[in-house]
């Protein structure tokens, strides 16, 4: 799989979560836990994004 596939695969699974965190937290009795959980994963994808687009530039 090449670097910009990966890259945009990344990002899909990014804004899914995004969505799903979005989707949560309209609910009136959201999750909190499964929202933690959420963020850190959306976090953890933007710094692997981040890192791999600062590898694709140098």
């Amino acid at each position: 799989m090449s670097l910009e596939n990966h890259l945009q695969e990344l990002s899909a699974r990014h804004k899914k979560i995004d969505e799903a965190l979005q989707e949560e937290q309209r609910r009136p009795s959201s999750d909190s836990i499964k929202m933690t959980r959420m963020k850190r994963e959306k976090l953890k994808l933007k710094e692997e994004i981040q890192s791999l687009q600062g590898n694709l530039h140098h």
